[in-house]
């Protein structure tokens, strides 16, 4: 798929005239000046919409990681690379939320909770029927922090997985 077509070639919008500084030598200047990317009023910013933001976490076994989210935590393995163990990376979804696994044999995630007395996460999960998933999973020794009301309002619980990345979970 080039650029162009993923961001509607029938727009009349040239993907690579928003990145065209990048090509030019230095000291060159545009033709014409550029709109901001953060400036979301223009038309050519009508097909640019990030979906997602997905937490990447180091791992020294994919596949074992991967097996304990689906037993534990319900995620479904989306994909991995290779197909066969040893996999290299993994995609782990559960509903609209992805977690991705990438080997680095040996790794052992630094503990910095010590550093950070309020809180260290690795990811927050906003979710609906955060009280259910809690229910499920209440007497599992990777529970870290028992479902509590937070002060501005969200309920959450957090989970250590075998590796030590802290997930919250919240809603309502």
């Amino acid at each position: 798929m080039s650029t162009t077509s993923h961001l509607g070639a029938n727009d009349g919008y040239n993907a690579f005239s928003r990145f065209s500084c990048f090509l030019r030598p230095p000291g060159v200047q545009a033709e014409r000046e550029t709109t901001s990317l953060t400036d979301t009023s223009t038309a050519t910013h009508a097909e640019i919409r990030i979906k997602s933001a997905v937490p990447t976490f180091l791992v020294p076994d994919v596949a074992g990681t991967a097996r304990w989210y689906s037993e534990h935590l319900g995620f479904r393995i989306a994909g991995t690379f290779p197909k066969q163990e040893p996999y290299a990376y993994a995609s782990l979804q559960r509903d609209a939320a992805e977690i991705m696994l990438l080997s680095l044999r040996g790794y052992e995630k630094p503990d910095l909770s010590a550093r950070r007395p309020e809180g260290l996460w690795d990811a927050y999960i906003r979710m609906r029927g955060v009280h259910g998933l809690y229910e499920a999973v209440r007497d599992e020794s990777f529970v870290q922090m028992p479902i509590k009301r937070q002060p501005y309002g969200d309920w959450e619980f957090e989970v250590r997985d075998p590796n030590g990345y802290v997930l919250v979970f919240g809603g309502e």
